[in-house]
C-alpha cells in the first residue's frame, strides 16, 4: 500500500513539474552574469543573480578615484501574474520600481513615467560579451540619457 502511494505521489509531482508555468523572469536571464563597467574605473561593475523564484537579484558599484562613490542594490521579479518590474535601490535615494514594457532575447525596456530622473531604464546585450545599460528621460521639460556601456568579466575579476 506505501509503495502505491509513494508511486502515486511521484507522478503528481511530475506531472505537476511537466506542466508549471514558465517563470516570466526567464525572458530577461540573458543579463545574468558580471560585467564591467568600460568607461569607468576598475572595480565599476554590474552583476545580476539567474532567474529563481520569480526573481533576479542585481547589484552595481560605481568606483572613483579607488573608492566606492556609489552602489545600487537591484531586483527583477514578478510583480503581478506574468508583470515584471525593474526595482532599484540607489545608494542616497528612494528605491524606484519601473514595469518591463518591452521584452526580446537580448533587449530589454522598463519604464515609470511618474519618476523624476529616470522614466526608462534600458538593457541591450550585444553577442555574449557586450552589455549596454541606458537610462533616460526627461530633466525640466529636456530629453536625457546616460549610457553605461559594459563586458562580461568573470565575477571573480576585481
Amino acid at each position: 500500500m506505501m509503495a502505491k502511494f509513494v508511486m502515486a505521489t511521484a507522478l503528481a509531482l511530475s506531472a505537476g513539474a511537466a506542466f508549471a508555468a514558465p517563470d516570466p523572469v526567464e525572458q530577461v536571464a540573458w543579463l545574468q552574469g558580471c560585467w564591467r563597467a568600460t568607461c569607468s574605473e576598475g572595480g565599476s561593475v554590474e552583476q545580476w543573480t539567474a532567474p529563481a523564484g520569480g526573481t533576479m537579484l542585481g547589484l552595481s558599484r560605481t568606483v572613483k578615484g579607488g573608492r566606492t562613490v556609489a552602489h545600487e542594490f537591484l531586483q527583477i521579479r514578478e510583480t503581478a501574474p506574468g508583470k515584471l518590474a525593474y526595482i532599484a535601490m540607489p545608494s542616497g535615494q528612494a528605491t524606484a520600481t519601473f514595469a518591463l514594457v518591452q521584452a526580446s532575447a537580448n533587449h530589454a525596456v522598463f519604464e515609470d513615467p511618474a519618476h523624476d530622473f529616470p522614466q526608462r531604464v534600458i538593457y541591450r546585450r550585444d553577442g555574449e560579451a557586450i552589455l549596454n545599460a541606458r537610462i533616460e528621460g526627461s530633466v525640466n521639460g529636456k530629453a536625457k540619457g546616460i549610457d553605461f556601456p559594459m563586458q562580461r568579466t568573470s565575477c571573480e575579476a576585481r
